[in-house]
Parts: C-alpha cells; sequence; structure tokens
C-alpha cells in the first residue's frame, strides 16, 4: 500500500508543477489554489508512504516520478521531444522501477 500511496504522491508533484507555472508567480487565484494545495497532499501522502518505505528510495521515488510525469506533461504541451531527452526521461523511469524492484 505504501507504494501506491507514494505513487499518487508523485502525480500529484506533477500536477502541482504544473498549475504553478500557470499561476504566473501567484498572480492568478485558482492554478495558485491547486498549486498549493496538491503540493500539500503530496507531501501528506509521501509522509504516510515514508512509514514503510525507507526515506532515501521514498525520496528518490517521488522526486522522479514527479521530474519524468512533468517532462512528459512538457513534451505533451508541444515542448521539444529529442531523441537524448526521451532517453533521459526513460532512464528516469528505469531508476524508479529498479528502487521498487530491489525494494521487494
Amino acid at each position: 500500500m505504501a507504494w501506491a500511496i507514494l505513487t499518487v504522491a508523485g502525480l500529484l508533484e506533477v500536477v502541482r508543477a504544473l498549475a504553478l507555472k500557470e499561476s504566473g508567480g501567484f498572480t492568478k487565484l485558482w492554478p495558485s489554489t491547486i498549486g498549493i494545495t496538491f503540493a500539500a497532499l503530496s507531501f501528506v501522502l509521501l509522509t504516510f508512504a515514508l512509514r514503510d518505505v525507507p526515506v532515501g528510495t521514498g525520496y528518490a521515488v517521488w522526486v522522479g516520478i514527479g521530474a519524468a510525469g512533468v517532462v512528459v506533461a512538457g513534451i505533451v504541451q508541444g515542448e521539444a521531444a529529442s531523441a537524448a531527452r526521451v532517453a533521459c526521461i526513460l532512464a528516469i523511469i528505469g531508476g524508479v522501477v529498479g528502487l521498487r524492484l530491489l525494494e521487494s
């Protein structure tokens, strides 16, 4: 269950980053509110997950999911998708999967 919670926390990080990008430096109410709310929810879920997952592994997975997710979202929204960039995203995802498999 901790790994499912950790995964959701990472996905909430993606929403947080995208919302804060749209907030215009906290000048737009709803994107700012969504960003702050999702950041808080993500932290809370990360805290629950860290009860059962080692902190180093949990933090790396949380950051990895968030980082890879934001890059993928950026590509979907029109950012460059070079072969090198995609390879780096796959490396992050591979690292997250590897940490999960090693933790079992």
